[in-house]
């Protein structure tokens, strides 16, 4: 087997690592940015790290395909109230329409493959 050469393996700390805003319709979202290592998925999309700043809402969207998250800090708040909390692994179909709020702020790491649509 070959040692792992520097093109083929990338680290990143996400504690030390710069977070890219989130961008939804051109602007940056206000408290919310992602940090995403694999370039052959669109900004927001595939595996990555999402953050939200405390109190900070994210727009209301519908998912057009199945999501996937783990929170990794924080609590996040669904529309309907229910509480997302650390280590919890959560699978949002595609289709369903939500909204979160993070009122202490939230990290997660989200694999989802196309981005929403936003409502």
């Amino acid at each position: 087997m070959r040692k792992i050469d520097e093109q083929g393996r990338t680290v990143v700390n996400i504690r030390q690592a710069v977070f890219k805003p989130f961008v939804s319709d051109g602007k940056p979202l206000a408290g919310q940015s992602f940090l995403q290592l694999d370039a052959s998925f669109p900004d927001g999309s595939g595996f990555h790290i999402y953050r939200m700043a405390p109190g900070t809402s994210t727009q209301p969207h519908e998912h057009t395909c199945d999501e996937q998250f783990l929170v990794l800090e924080g609590e996040l708040i669904d529309h309907d109230g229910f509480v997302y909390r650390p280590g919890d692994f959560v699978l949002l179909k595609a289709g369903t329409q939500h909204s979160s709020t993070a009122p202490s702020g939230a990290t997660l790491a989200v694999f989802v493959r196309t981005a929403e649509i936003n409502l």
